[in-house]
């Protein structure tokens, strides 16, 4: 067999990789540009890729493709529809970053709830050195317990999210985006009770036609002033813009993104503008990046490899 591993910079240069080696022939670049992606995969037969996309050009391009390895859970960067007609099967892998992305919401959360940028900087300054008291209260914080969390998506990590916000002692509710009725552990309520009357209200859905710009600046509006929004779903799914103007206008207490609607981020977003920036605190992507994810994420790739060669149904999606 003739591997390719087309961007494998996603999945950080101290992972293992040799694994691999055991189907055949493996080339591995770190980056695959649009221009490069004919020339990389023309003569293989396994491909692994994360965000490099895989269309009908390249597919027509590769007589000897038989498997399309997504390194991640969505496969919107692969066209299912063309691939199936060519007989490529297709694998993703879902839950292998389900504790990395509820570790890093609660990080985002108590990271700004409890100012910690400030009282890190305000130690560091020497300020601290010359106080005439033990402590320093210069920017109060409250405790979750008895507060609200609104979960807007409860799949495997907004449930997740909500089991260890409710062990905090947190009151929890969520906003089903698709629609479909399930018996849950938690009440469910319409999106604008949950923004409301939430303290926390953190994002955990996919991008789609009902998901996106579904956070407005009029929603932003229905919000207490002191809430914390968080996204660590998909960007598209707050209107950016929106959020901007409703921190400015102090709407609501802050904000944590992990994920925006254009990655990298453009120069010109408007969050990059923001007056009060230690209100919003932005990551770039990396909630779903903890090393046990990673390694997680590639020994379930190498074992969606061995079921395909095997001729056994394991995580196809096609």
């Amino acid at each position: 067999m003739k591997i390719a591993i087309l961007d494998a910079k996603t999945l950080g240069d101290e992972i293992d990789l040799s694994g691999f080696n055991k189907f055949g022939e493996v080339e591995i670049y770190d980056i695959t540009l649009p221009e490069k992606r004919i020339e990389r995969i023309k003569d293989k037969d396994i491909i692994v890729t994360n965000k490099v996309v895989i269309d009908k050009e390249v597919m027509d391009n590769a007589p000897n493709l038989k498997l399309i390895c997504v390194a991640a859970t969505g496969t919107n960067n692969v066209d299912l529809e063309y691939a199936q007609k060519k007989g490529i099967a297709v694998t993703n892998v879902a839950g292998y970053s389900t504790n990395s992305v509820v570790q890093h919401t609660f990080a985002m959360l108590f990271y700004l709830l409890e100012n910690l940028k400030y009282y890190d900087e305000y130690v560091k300054s020497s300020q601290y050195s010359k106080s005439p008291i033990f402590t320093h209260i210069g920017k109060p914080f409250w405790e979750i317990a008895g507060r609200r969390w609104g979960i807007i998506g409860l799949g495997s990590i907004g449930r997740k999210v909500a089991r260890v916000a409710r062990e905090f002692g947190c009151d929890v509710v969520y906003y089903s985006t698709s629609g479909i009725k399930r018996k849950e552990e938690f009440p469910e309520v319409d999106l604008d009770t949950l923004l409301s009357t939430s303290d926390i209200v953190s994002i955990h859905a996919p991008l789609n036609e009902k998901t996106k710009n579904l956070i407005t600046y009029e929603k932003i509006q229905l919000m207490k002033m002191n809430a914390i929004l968080l996204n660590l779903g998909r960007g598209g799914i707050i209107n950016e813009e929106d959020l901007a103007k409703a921190l400015n206008d102090d709407l609501i207490y802050a904000a944590g993104l992990d994920v925006l609607e254009k990655e990298p981020i453009d120069p010109n977003n408007p969050l990059l503008k923001v007056k009060d920036k230690d209100r919003l605190l932005i990551t770039p992507h990396i909630a779903w990046t903890s090393f046990e994810a990673r390694e997680r994420l590639v020994n379930e790739i190498i074992k969606n490899i061995e079921a395909f060669l095997e001729g056994k149904e394991r995580n196809r999606v096609i």
